[in-house]
């Protein structure tokens, strides 16, 4: 027998069941699985990548993709531990582990996980002063996903990653930063200046020593200061004196001071 000689109802009746299983045909991506409910209750494991065959409206299909997702925080008014107000914000790097978990324990797997986190970061930053939230980032960016990790979990979402993105600080909270650190730097500035002058001194103490083992040593000091004076283009005229002169200077000034004393006495 002939499709032709099939009845009208019987030909209409095969185009109907045709027409279903074609729609009931699903192709899932690699990345993608398909939580299947039939009358209501979940099939496991979940469905996919590739063909799969949904009969509904016995079937339901939810897809859960098992890519990462990245969710970004947005910003939270947090007060640290030293009474400093300032505006965080976050980025949350997380990924379905379990698809069933995910469709079924949970409405929406993104916006619990972006309000676990939005009270994490408040609470964990809270915690800290202002210095270590700048200082130790890392450490803090781990015990936050530790905690929000530990909170996904029961309903199949891993999260693999929380960094704090930026971190929003007072006007007149950067100025004192900027007076701090620019007083900080002339305190080291200090510090340098008399560490290189108590070794010059050092230098000129061991100069000294040294010189006045060969009294020569000194008369030539004076000729070679006078040669780079020459190389100059000037009109300095420079005369050396010997330092015995000068103590024989001091010497009699001191013995004609004390003469005067006696004559007015």
């Amino acid at each position: 027998m002939s499709a032709a000689d099939l009845p009208i109802p019987m030909l209409v009746l095969i185009a109907i069941v045709v027409l279903y299983l074609i729609n009931s045909i699903k192709i899932l991506r690699d990345y993608e699985r398909a939580v299947i409910f039939r009358l209501g209750r979940a099939l496991t494991p979940p469905k996919g990548p590739g063909i799969i065959f949904v009969f509904r409206p016995i079937d339901q299909m939810v897809r859960i993709s098992l890519r990462q997702d990245v969710l970004e925080v947005p910003a939270q008014d947090v007060i640290t531990r030293d009474n400093v107000t300032l505006k965080v914000n976050a980025v949350v790097t997380l990924y379905v582990v379990d698809p069933n978990a995910a469709a079924i324990k949970v409405a929406n797997y993104v916006y619990q996980t972006s309000q676990f986190a939005q009270t994490t970061l408040r609470s964990v930053l809270g915690e800290v002063e202002l210095d270590e939230l700048l200082s130790h980032r890392d450490k803090l960016n781990l015990k936050i996903q530790t905690i929000i990790d530990q909170r996904t979990e029961p309903f199949g979402v891993k999260v693999i990653s929380v960094e704090v993105k930026q971190v929003d600080l007072p006007e007149q909270m950067l100025r004192a930063m900027a007076k701090q650190a620019e007083a900080a730097r002339e305190a080291r500035a200090k510090i340098l200046h008399a560490s290189g002058e108590f070794d010059a001194a050092q230098k000129l103490v061991d100069a000294a020593a040294l010189l006045a083992t060969e009294p020569m040593t000194l008369q030539l000091r004076y000729l070679q200061t006078l040669t780079e004076i020459g190389v100059e283009k000037n009109t300095t005229i420079v005369f050396p004196l010997p330092l015995e002169m000068m103590t024989l200077f001091n010497k009699l000034g001191a013995t004609a001071t004390a003469a005067a004393l006696e004559k007015k006495q």
